[in-house]
């Protein structure tokens, strides 16, 4: 098995093992297109009908500290942390189909709003440390970030790799693409979040995770 990270011919090797005889993936239902606030219906290009006001806001996960998996006095290394340091933390999502993706969260209890002025000046040294860590994996062309917290309210920030070459998944349609791709085997996730890791150590410190190693 390689040891370093993925190139982008493997990568997209997987991807077309996956298609049809027209070069078409299936529609992943059971991922994002099956989602109450996915847009459109599954079998057209139609908008779906608008939805009436809520009366609230929902409650998100970790709007309660206690509740939050920052409550936990230890940090584990399960395979998928692949830095952190005493205030940072960035993992492997549970999968992903792009050749990375990557979440960054602060150690303590706070939303992005709520960040103090010294997490918040380093969370922007880490976005382009991490940026530029990403962008040279051999399988990545470009790097996206993104802000969502809908779901959580603990900061969190997503780090994605757009195949490099792969030139229809430019820009935000991304996100739909990479419901519908094939799933990255974790060892090689884990391969390129390696990489990944070692910059870090290089350009911001701190320690790289285990990741299989």
């Amino acid at each position: 098995m390689p040891a370093g990270p993925e190139t982008i011919e493997d990568y997209d090797a997987r991807i077309r093992a996956a298609a049809d005889g027209e070069g078409r993936l299936p529609v992943a239902v059971e991922e994002m297109p099956g989602w109450d606030i996915y847009p459109y219906e599954i079998d057209s290009l139609r908008l779906k009908p608008l939805q009436p006001l809520a009366d609230v806001e929902p409650a998100r996960r970790g709007e309660d500290a206690s509740d939050c998996w920052c409550a936990q006095a230890v940090l584990e290394d399960d395979g998928q942390l692949v830095w952190s340091n005493d205030r940072w933390r960035v993992r492997i999502p549970g999968s992903t189909g792009l050749p990375i993706a990557l979440i960054l969260s602060p150690l303590e209890h706070h939303d992005v709003p709520s960040l103090p002025t010294e997490l918040a000046a380093e969370m922007g040294q880490l976005v382009v440390a991490l940026g530029e860590a990403i962008e040279r994996l051999p399988s990545v062309g470009r790097f996206h970030v993104a802000k969502w917290g809908d779901g959580g309210a603990h900061a969190h920030l997503f780090f994605m790799g757009r195949p490099a070459r792969m030139l229809q998944f430019r820009g935000s349609p991304l996100i739909d693409w990479e419901e519908n791709l094939p799933r990255v085997p974790l060892t090689v996730l884990q391969r390129n979040a390696r990489a990944v890791a070692d910059r870090l150590v290089v350009h911001v410190g701190g320690q790289a995770g285990s990741l299989g190693r």
